[in-house]
C-alpha cells in the first residue's frame, strides 16, 4: 500500500513538472526566425472525367542561392496520398500541409512533386497520365515570407489547360498550369 501511495506521488510530481515546462507556440516562435504555412489545393475545370493526381510532396525554393538545388525545401506534415483532383471545385479544397513552419525569408517558388500513380476516368476506363517534365510543377512566388506570420496558400490547378493528348506517344498527358493564391495572417 505504501509502495502504491508512493508511486502515485511521484506520477503527479511529474506531470505537474511537465505541465509547467512545456512551451507555448509564442515561446516557440519567440526568436522571430519562422513563418507559419499551410497548403491547399483545389481546381478548375470543364472536364466530366475524373482526374487522380499522386501528391508526394510539397517544396518551396528559398534561400540565397535562388538557383541551387539545396534550395527547395519539402514542407514538413504533408498530407501525401492519390486524390480526385477534379472534386476540388468551388468551396472544396485538399489540405496538403497543416501549419507547418518554415524558415523565415524570400520564397522564390513553390511546387508539387508528383507519383506515377496519376490517371484519367473516362467512362470508367481508367487512363494512365504522364507527367510531362520531371514531375514537379511550380509556380513562380516571388513572395517574402515574414517571421510571425502565417500564411494560407492555395494553389489552383487549371485541369482544363493541363491535359491533353499527345499524338507522337499515343498517350494523354498533363502538364499542370499551377496559380497560387497566398493570404498573410498574424500568427
Amino acid at each position: 500500500m505504501k509502495l502504491v501511495q508512493h508511486l502515485k506521488s511521484v506520477t503527479l510530481i511529474l506531470v505537474v513538472l511537465i505541465s509547467f515546462s512545456s512551451c507555448s507556440k509564442e515561446e516557440l516562435n519567440s526568436d522571430g526566425e519562422l513563418s507559419g504555412i499551410s497548403v491547399s489545393l483545389k481546381s478548375s475545370s470543364a472536364l466530366t472525367s475524373e482526374v487522380y493526381l499522386e501528391i508526394e510532396a510539397v517544396q518551396v525554393r528559398t534561400g540565397k542561392d535562388a538557383n541551387s538545388e539545396a534550395s527547395w525545401v519539402s514542407l514538413t506534415d504533408i498530407n501525401a496520398g492519390t486524390y480526385n483532383v477534379s472534386d476540388l471545385t468551388d468551396d472544396l479544397e485538399l489540405t496538403l500541409v497543416n501549419e507547418s513552419e518554415l524558415a523565415s525569408g524570400f520564397i522564390y517558388e513553390m511546387r508539387l512533386v508528383l507519383g506515377d500513380n496519376n490517371f484519367l476516368n473516362m467512362n470508367e476506363v481508367l487512363v494512365s497520365l504522364d507527367v510531362v517534365g520531371d514531375k514537379t510543377p511550380s509556380n513562380v512566388v516571388e513572395t517574402e515570407f515574414v517571421a510571425n506570420r502565417f500564411y494560407n496558400v492555395i494553389i489552383n490547378l487549371d485541369l482544363d489547360e493541363a491535359i491533353s493528348y499527345d499524338e507522337n506517344t499515343a498517350m494523354m498527358t498533363i502538364n499542370p498550369k499551377l496559380y497560387t493564391e497566398i493570404r498573410q495572417m498574424q500568427f
